[in-house]
C-alpha cells in the first residue's frame, strides 16, 4: 500500500493526513525524503551545465521538498504528542539525519559549484533576496565543514552525528522526568488552596489513573501551587523534585550528557578553526561576540540583583512572621512573594483568574492582529493530530494566508513549555505556498480553562511568533518565517506581547467566566501597575541562566558543568533564595540541540529591540496605528530572514536601541 505520507496530500488545505497515517510510516517516509535529497544533490553537483543561481542554488532550495514535508509534521507530533515509538523514531533518525547533512556539506563538487558563483556573484544580476540565499547558502556549508578536508573533515561529521544523539537523548530523559513524577494530595493537603489548583490537580490525577489529586512538574500547575500551598514541607517536595529533572540518577541522568556535549561542541568550534564555541555561535547573531552578549547581561543584572535583595529581606520578614527560623528558601519566595503582591497591589490571583478565559484570550489574540493587519481567523473542522487541537483558516481580504493549529493543554505526552513550529513554511519559488502553523502550550485544562497572567502571555508571545510564519512573504522557504538571526527571532513574540497590556483590549477580553462582565476597571489598573512586581526575582533567575550558558561555552569546556554552573552562581553573587530558571541537567533550550546554546542570552537581546518597538505605537499614542503597524508588516514580519535584522530592524524604527528601555519595561531603571 502507498504511504499516505509519500502520497499527494488531497486534504483541506494540503493538510498532514493524520487520520490516514500511522506511527509506522514515519520512518520509510524519512527515509524516502533522504533517498530523493541525496539523488537531487547528486544531479546538482555533476551538472555538467556551469554553476548558475538557478541550477545550483534554487534547485537546493527544492531537493529536500518530501523531507522537509514528512520532518515537518514527525518532529511536530514528537514533541507534542509522543509515544514510544515516536521516540525510538527519533533516537533511531537523529544519527541519520546528522550523516545526511554531513554528506551534502561534505560534497566537495557541490561546494565547488556554491564557491562559483559566490565569486561571481558581482556580475550575476541577483536579485537582493537571492544575494542574502546566496551569502546564507555559502555560510551554512563552510560552518558546517565544507572546507575541510581529510581527518578532520570525517571527525566533524563524526561530532556532528554524536551531538544530534546526544540531543535527542536529553530531551527524552527530561520528558521521561516530567512524565514519571507526581505527587499525590490528599484533601487535608490542599487546605488553603484557591479551586482552580484544586480542580487542576485533580484533572492531572484523573489524567495519570491516580484515585485523587496529584501535583505533577508541569508549570502550570506546580507554579500555582507553590504560590499558594501553605504547606512548606510539600512546596519544598514538589519544587525539589521540579528543579532536580535530569538529575535523579539512573537512565534518565542528564549530567553526563551535558559533559559529553560540552567537549564535542568545544571541539566543533576549534575543528573549524574557532578559539570556542561561544565565538563560532555568536559569529552570524545580531550580538557577535561573546563580549557584547556579557556586555549585555551584566548591565542587566546588577540593577536586577539589587531589586531582588530588596524584596528577599521583605519576604524573609514575612516568613520570620510565619514563624520560620531559618532562611528565606527558593521553594518559599513565589508563596510570599504571591502574599505581598496582594500586601502592595491588592491583587489577588484567584480574583484575577476567572477574567482570563483561554477561548477569550485566544479571541483577543485574533483581534489585535484583526486590528494590526487585517487578518481574520474562521474556524476549521478538520482531521488534526489530537482531539485538543483546535484549527483555523487565517485569510486577509478573502485571500488564504495559513492555518493555523492552537494546541493549548498539558498532557504527559507532551514536552514542558510553549512553541510555536510551522508544520509547513511559507515559499513562492514554485508557485505560492501558504504555512500550516502551530501554537503548543501546556496550560491546566478547566470548564472553562482559566490562565494565569502569565499564561495570557504566553498565548500572545507564541502568537506572535505565529504571526512572523503566517506573514512571511518570500520566495525561498530556506528565508521564510522565523528563518532569522536567533537573536531577532524572539523580537516579533516579545512585541505581540505587549498588545495584552492595551487597556482596551483587557476592558473588552478580559471577561469573568461565570458573570461574563468586564474586569472592573480598577481592579484592571491595578493589574496594569503591579505589571513590573517581583520583576527582580523573575530577572535574575533568567540572567543567571543566561550567564552560565554563555560561560559553558566561551572558553574550553568544563570537566563538570554543575561545578562550573556553581562557580558562575558565586562570581555574580546569586541571591540564595533564587535559583536558576533552568539548572544544566533540564536546560533543554541549551542541551537539547544547540538552538540556544551559547543563545539563551537571545530573550533579552530581542527585548531591547522589543521594548523600544513597542514605544514607537506609545509615542503615536494609539498602539494600533495603521502606519506603523503597516511598516512593522513590511519590515520584520514578512520580510523572515531576507535581509540582515539589524537592517529589518532599523528599517522600522530608523536606529538600533539602547538597554534603556529595557530596564523602564522591567521597572529596573530606578535599581540601575
Amino acid at each position: 500500500m502507498t504511504n499516505p505520507l509519500l502520497a499527494p496530500w488531497t486534504t483541506p488545505f494540503e493538510m498532514p493526513p493524520f487520520g490516514g497515517m500511522s506511527d509506522e510510516d514515519f520512518g520509510p517516509a524519512l527515509e524516502q525524503g533522504m533517498e530523493e535529497g541525496r539523488a537531487a544533490y547528486a544531479a546538482i553537483a555533476a551538472n555538467p551545465e556551469p554553476p548558475s543561481f538557478d541550477n545550483t542554488i534554487e534547485a537546493m532550495e527544492r531537493a529536500d521538498a518530501t523531507l522537509d514535508r514528512v520532518a515537518g509534521v514527525f518532529y511536530n507530533l514528537a514533541g507534542a504528542d509522543s509515544t514510544p515509538a515516536r521516540e525510538a523514531l527519533q533516537r533511531e533518525m537523529a544519527p541519520k539525519l546528522s550523516a545526511y547533512s554531513s554528506e551534502i556539506t561534505n560534497n566537495k563538487a557541490l561546494f565547488s559549484r556554491i564557491e562559483t558563483i559566490w565569486n561571481q556573484r558581482d556580475n550575476l544580476d541577483l536579485t537582493e533576496e537571492q544575494q542574502r540565499v546566496l551569502m546564507l547558502t555559502r555560510r551554512g556549508f563552510v560552518r558546517a565543514g565544507a572546507a575541510l578536508e581529510g581527518a578532520a573533515a570525517e571527525r566533524l561529521t563524526e561530532v556532528k552525528s554524536r551531538l544530534a544523539t546526544l540531543g535527542t537523548q536529553f530531551a527524552q530523559n527530561l520528558l521521561a522526568d516530567e512524565r514519571n513524577w507526581f505527587m499525590d494530595l490528599s484533601e487535608a493537603d490542599m487546605e488553603g488552596l484557591p479551586d482552580f489548583v484544586k480542580d487542576t490537580a485533580r484533572a492531572a490525577g484523573k489524567e495519570r489513573d491516580r484515585p485523587g489529586a496529584v501535583v505533577t512538574l508541569n508549570r502550570s500547575l506546580i507554579v500555582p501551587f507553590l504560590q499558594f500551598s501553605p504547606r512548606r514541607d510539600l512546596r519544598e517536595k514538589a519544587y525539589e523534585a521540579w528543579t532536580a529533572r535530569g538529575a535523579n540518577g539512573g537512565e534518565t541522568d542528564n549530567r553526563d550528557i551535558a559533559t559529553e556535549i560540552l567537549k564535542l561542541r568545544e571541539e566543533r568550534a576549534n575543528l573549524l578553526g574557532y578559539d570556542s564555541f561561544a565565538a563560532y555561535k555568536l559569529e552570524p547573531e545580531m550580538a557577535g561576540t561573546p563580549e557584547a552578549v556579557r556586555d549585555l547581561l551584566m548591565k542587566v543584572w546588577e540593577p536586577a540583583k539589587t531589586a531582588a535583595l530588596a524584596d528577599a529581606e521583605h519576604l524573609s520578614r514575612m516568613a520570620t512572621a510565619d514563624g520560620i527560623t531559618g532562611p528565606l528558601e527558593p521553594w518559599d519566595w513565589r508563596y510570599y512573594a504571591e502574599k505581598r503582591r496582594v500586601e502592595l497591589h491588592d491583587l489577588d490571583e484567584t480574583e484575577l483568574k476567572p477574567f482570563f478565559q483561554l477561548d477569550r484570550m485566544i479571541e483577543a489574540q485574533f483581534a489585535c492582529a484583526n486590528r494590526l493587519f487585517g487578518l481574520e481567523f474562521a474556524p476549521l473542522d478538520i482531521e488534526v493530530y489530537h482531539p485538543d487541537v483546535r484549527a483555523w483558516e487565517v485569510t486577509r481580504d478573502g485571500k488564504h494566508l495559513a492555518v493555523f493549529l492552537g494546541d493549548y493543554f498539558a498532557r504527559s505526552s507532551k514536552r514542558s513549555g510553549a512553541w510555536c513550529s510551522a508544520m509547513r513554511s511559507q515559499s513562492a519559488l514554485d508557485g505560492e505556498v501558504r504555512p500550516i502553523v502551530v501554537n503548543v502550550c501546556n496550560f491546566a485544562k478547566g470548564d472553562p480553562a482559566l490562565l494565569s497572567y502569565d499564561d495570557a502571555r504566553t498565548l500572545f508571545h507564541e502568537f506572535g511568533h505565529a504571526l512572523h510564519q503566517m506573514l512571511s512573504d518570500v520566495t525561498y522557504q530556506s528565508i521564510s518565517g522565523t528563518s532569522v538571526a536567533r537573536d531577532f527571532v524572539e523580537l516579533p513574540s516579545q512585541l505581540y506581547e505587549h498588545w495584552l497590556e492595551v487597556p482596551e483590549v483587557l476592558a473588552e477580553f478580559a471577561t469573568h467566566a461565570e458573570t461574563g462582565e468586564a474586569m472592573p476597571e480598577a481592579l484592571r489598573d491595578r493589574l496594569l501597575r503591579a505589571a513590573t512586581y517581583d520583576m527582580g526575582f523573575a530577572t535574575v533567575e533568567y540572567v543567571a541562566s543566561a550567564l552560565v550558558d554563555l560561560a559553558f561555552h566561551d572558553g574550553p569546556a568544563p570537566a563538570d558543568p554543575m561545578q562550573r554552573q556553581a562557580e558562575v552562581l558565586e562570581t555574580i553573587e546569586m541571591p540564595r533564595a533564587i535559583r536558576m530558571r533552568h539548572a544544566t541537567p533540564h536546560f533543554a533550550h541549551v542541551f537539547a540541540g544547540d538552538g540556544y546554546s551559547s543563545g539563551y542570552y537571545s530573550y533579552m537581546w530581542s527585548e531591547v529591540m522589543d521594548a523600544d518597538a513597542f514605544a514607537a505605537f506609545e509615542e503615536k499614542g494609539d498602539p494600533f496605528d495603521a502606519e506603523l503597524a503597516r511598516k512593522l508588516e513590511e519590515s520584520i514580519l514578512s520580510t523572515g530572514g531576507s535581509r540582515d535584522a539589524a537592517e529589518l530592524y532599523t528599517a522600522f524604527r530608523g536606529r538600533l536601541p539602547g538597554v534603556e528601555a529595557l530596564l523602564k519595561g522591567r521597572g529596573l531603571d530606578d535599581a540601575a
